[in-house]
Formats: structure tokens, sequence, C-alpha cells
């Protein structure tokens, strides 16, 4: 097997995690993690070289022994990991009236713990060497502006955003982090947003440069995690054809 850096990438085993893992495989060696192993060995099978890529089964929300997992699952195939998508997401949308303190657990154990956790067992030199070098954690538009019924999803990318700021600070020189927010885009997540075409118009209206595809995060993530960003550190990196700074939309 070729000697290839090593990423993981959390939420691999649908929509922009898979895509992502896909994209990575042709120029690195992936670390698949997701709740569902059927899923994940699909996602491992539109790689490149399926089999030199790896499947971590773990269930995110769990964040009582996510550290341990992980750990085991790194001793396990003696991997050193120079790099770190955290794709994982959940989003349920409810009015305050219908918010639970469950809610927002459920929803920061996955979006902002466990990807605070996973940085953290990386940085253990007893695990991970000083292999790490760059981090990427997927956020949302929706840290920087409001709307409607996504009081707690808002939250926990907002504390993404702030996590990644201090992260930066913290780790410098040794590792860069950042953060991508995407725009409008079609995934398994927010599939359910995209079934009524009058819905689609309708935010297709407020893009300038029309809906995006995940294909376009990539290349952000992409830039982000390579030497070409070697100065670059603690951003909120957006992505969302021109949305967010559209007033007539």
């Amino acid at each position: 097997m070729e000697n290839k850096a090593c990423i993981l990438i959390t939420g691999a085993s649908s929509g922009m995690g898979r895509e992502m893992a896909v994209r990575f495989s042709a120029v690195y060696r992936v670390i698949l993690n997701g709740r569902d192993t059927k899923r994940l060995e699909e996602t491992r099978q539109l790689c490149t070289n399926p089999a030199d890529q790896l499947i971590w089964q773990y269930d995110l929300a769990k964040v009582e022994e996510l550290e341990n997992s992980f750990v085991t699952f790194m001793s396990a195939h003696q991997i050193r990991v120079s790099y770190f998508v955290h794709c994982a997401g959940f989003m349920k949308t409810y009015p305050l009236k219908m918010v639970t303190a469950g809610l927002f657990q459920d929803t920061f154990n996955v979006n902002v713990i466990s990807g605070a956790l996973l940085v953290k067992s990386l940085m253990n030199r007893k695990i991970n060497d000083a292999a790490l070098k760059s981090v990427v954690l997927i956020s949302s538009n929706i840290s920087n502006f409001g709307a409607k019924a996504f009081s707690v999803y808002g939250a926990s990318k907002g504390a993404v955003d702030a996590l990644m700021r201090s992260l930066a600070v913290e780790l410098a020189p040794r590792v860069r982090v950042n953060s991508v927010l995407p725009g409008g885009v079609r995934t398994a997540m927010t599939e359910h947003m995209y079934q009524d075409q009058e819905l689609i118009d309708r935010m297709a209206a407020g893009y300038p440069l029309g809906l995006g595809e995940v294909g376009d995060i990539y290349e952000a993530v992409n830039f982000l995690l390579s030497d070409k960003a070697g100065w670059i550190t603690g951003q909120q990196f957006t992505v969302d054809g021109g949305r967010t700074i559209n007033i007539t939309g």
C-alpha cells in the first residue's frame, strides 16, 4: 500500500461526509466514521482503492465513550492522522415552544463536543505523535444569522465557530484550525427541504450564484487542508454563492 497521509472524516456514511471521503480517497488514506456499518461500507466501495480505507463505526452522540473508542481504533490499526474534517451533523428544527434540554444535548454532542474530543485525541502524542496538521470543522451560515426554528442548530454551529477560533490559537503554530460555512447544498440532512419545488425556487432566488453542490464545499475544505492555506487559521470560510451578502434577496 502506498504510504499516504491519513485523514479522518466524520459523518462519512452519507451526504457531505460521504462525498468528501470519496474525493479525498484519491489523495489520502481515509478513516470513515459514522453510525451505520453497512452505509460506511457502501462509502468505502465508492472510494479509490477501497481496501486501503478504514472504517471506525461509532455514534458520535455517545460522547462519554468516544475517546476510548477512538484511541482503541487508532492503536489497533497503528495509524497516524494528519487531517481531520468534522462533517457529522445533527439538525432538527423546532419552534422554541417545542425545544427540550434533550434536543440541545443531542445536537451539541454531535455538532460540537464530539469534534472537540476528537481534536483532543489527535493532539495526544502517545496516540498520534505530532502528525496532526490541519482541521476543518463544517459549520453553517446559520452561525452568523438567525432563522425561525433554528435556535438549537444555530446555537450549536455558533459554538462550533467559537471552538474553532480558540483551538486555532491554542494549537498554533503546529496545527491550523478553520471552519467552512456552507450555504444551501443538497445533502441527506437537508433533503427534506428539497421536496417542495416552491421552497427550492424561493431559496435559489436568494443565491446570486444559485444553489450549490457538495463539490463546492469540498473544494473549500481541500484548500484549507492544503499547504496553500499555510498562513490561514482561525477563520470562518463562507461558501454560499453570495447568499449572506445579498440584501436584495
